[in-house]
């Protein structure tokens, strides 16, 4: 993902402290988080584990099903982002191995 970061400085401080600092990060590597729990929902969606619970409640099968989809879609973003960037940085390898030294 190309100029994928951004930055920034604010110079007000918080109330009573005489310095403060924030990073917020993104990274492709959450989607192993994803795909676990994922893994996990499936196993127990199969089973139907506590679904009584959530269906007595008044959710429906459907709404399973359509979270489930969801965070198959994610994990797939996800990893489209990840192989984009991990090509990118494989092209940048080869140009520089590529050049012969003068």
């Amino acid at each position: 993902m190309p100029n994928n970061v951004k930055s920034t400085v604010c110079d007000i401080l918080p109330t009573g402290l005489k310095m403060a600092s924030t990073f917020i990060g993104n990274s492709t590597s959450i989607q192993e988080m994803f795909r676990r729990v994922s893994e996990q929902f499936t196993a127990m969606f199969r089973r139907e584990a506590f679904m009584h619970w959530y269906t007595g409640e008044g959710m429906d099968e459907m709404e399973f099903t359509e979270a489930e989809i969801n965070m198959h879609d994610l994990v797939a973003e996800y990893q489209q982002y990840q192989d984009a960037t991990a090509d990118e940085e494989y092209d940048d390898e080869d140009e520089y191995q590529d050049e012969e030294p003068n």
